[in-house]
């Protein structure tokens, strides 16, 4: 879709929606940022609540290319469905619902997650969003879905049901129950001395349970700490199920002589009895913790939930800064787009890939930015780059009508040919959701992970943390 035709159908069908229109996007160059920010969030949730099947599961995306209203997808994940528990949640602490919708919302969802099937107290990856069955053919073309346990997966809904049992007191026997069964040592491969290549002391990206036992395992383990997977490590060593260990194992960057995006600077130490590998990068003169593809919400979705920043101030503060910069810098300097913010999301023209700064990530043939820019990564840089993320955001919105006052946010433009996506996904707009949750309502929906074993557990790890940057 062209500027001229995405500016002709946006907005249509959505008089119907609860929230209303709420103001035109055309005011918010004269607009505060807390006042354009409180507009965002109101037409990002009329995406989310736009998602949600009558079952009470959100769907992974709709089209709103159409003059009507849009068409959800068939199918709903794990993480899905937690961004719908958390953004149902920000919206009452928000004002944008009322405490009773919410609670409504909330156990209608809960409800429905009972009902899953799952196997050793985790969900499957694709479900039917609308009557809740395992898929097993992709709704789109038929091809077969092999049922998979996702760790990373799973993490987004616990974290998704932990924020509703803060939200929503009289919900929590039920979510307590659902999580009785969770235990992150299923993923987990311990330490090994003599073997750390098949014991990282890491945990595995999941396991296709249809074999006897566990099931068979990814070939894979979730090596590399600045990346969207440590939310499943940090639930794991919050619960007890997974050492305190578990956090030194995991990668700063790959080891001196590893293949990998560059060689690494920096230097042993021994926390907590392990030795550890304090590497970085330097990028454009900058030293930081990299990722493993270069995307955003590697780096920055987990920091919407557990306050790294604020326990690590030295260390994860100091990184989370520099990435973002780092992005800027690619997008406006290096790349010379004019705008920034890379991150996986739609593909402009149709399907889904990531999208990056190749240089920040490990992977040797990493994430790339191609033009393409996501508006959840400008979101997730609020904290550490409020002023450019608000500019960045007017100006996807005033050049190539990347906004409108109905669902929000599309989920990307490739600034280099006008094209912007016909899709909003449901992970991006849960991102954007508590990106703006955190700006209006800092600390909304971190809550849960303030007290108990984050408390006691995982933050005197990260006060322990000195990365080498």
């Amino acid at each position: 879709m062209d500027r001229r035709t995405f500016l002709m159908t946006a907005g249509a069908g959505g008089a119907a929606l609860a929230l209303g229109a709420g103001p035109a996007a055309t005011a918010a160059p004269a607009r505060s940022d807390a006042s354009l920010a409180r507009t965002w969030f109101h037409s990002t949730y009329r995406s989310i609540e736009a998602m949600t099947t009558d079952l009470g599961l959100v769907t992974d995306k709709i089209d709103v290319s159409g003059p009507g209203a849009p068409v959800p997808s068939v199918q709903t994940s794990p993480t899905n469905i937690g961004c719908g528990l958390w953004a149902t949640a920000a919206a009452a602490g928000l004002g944008v619902i009322g405490q009773e919708t919410m609670e409504r919302r909330l156990a209608r969802t809960v409800a429905a997650v009972e009902r899953l099937e799952r196997a050793h107290g985790f969900w499957f990856n694709w479900y039917d969003a609308h009557d809740g069955s395992l898929l097993t053919a992709w709704p789109e073309n038929g091809d077969p879905i092999r049922p998979f346990l996702s760790s990373v997966d799973n993490a987004w809904l616990v974290t998704g049901l932990r924020i509703a049992a803060d939200a929503a007191p009289a919900l929590r026997p039920r979510i307590a129950r659902l999580l009785a069964d969770v235990d992150w040592s299923y993923y987990y491969t311990p330490y090994d001395p003599a073997d750390p290549a098949a014991g990282p002391g890491q945990l595995r990206g999941g396991f296709w349970p249809d074999r006897p036992g566990k099931g068979e395992p990814t070939g894979h383990h979730y090596g590399a700490m600045n990346t969207e997977p440590r939310m499943a490590s940090y639930l794991g060593i919050a619960d007890g199920s997974l050492p305190s260990e578990h956090y030194w194992h995991l990668f700063r960057t790959l080891l001196p002589g590893m293949g990998q995006e560059q060689e690494p600077a920096g230097w042993y130490v021994t926390v907590d009895g392990v030795r550890v590998w304090q590497g970085h990068y330097t990028y454009r003169g900058r030293k930081l913790v990299p990722t493993w593809g270069g995307s955003m919400f590697e780096a920055l979705m987990v920091p919407l939930f557990v306050p790294e920043a604020e326990w690590s101030p030295r260390s994860w503060g100091v990184t989370h800064t520099r990435y973002v910069r780092s992005q800027i810098e690619h997008g406006m300097d290096e790349a010379e787009y004019g705008y920034w913010g890379f991150s996986p999301a739609n593909i402009p023209k149709g399907g889904y890939r990531e999208y990056g700064v190749d240089a920040i990530g490990m992977q040797e043939e990493g994430y790339n930015s191609l033009g393409v820019v996501t508006p959840h990564a400008s979101f997730l840089a609020l904290p550490y780059a409020r002023g450019e993320a608000f500019d960045n955001l007017r100006a996807l919105d005033r050049d190539f009508g990347a906004y409108d006052e109905t669902y929000g946010f599309r989920d990307s433009v490739n600034v280099a040919t006008g094209r912007v996506s016909d899709f909003v996904l449901a992970l991006d707009q849960g991102m954007i959701a508590a990106a703006l949750a955190q700006q209006l309502s800092p600390g909304l929906l971190q809550r849960p992970f303030r007290t108990g074993g984050f408390a006691s557990r995982v933050r005197p790890l990260l006060e322990k943390e000195r990365f080498s940057i």
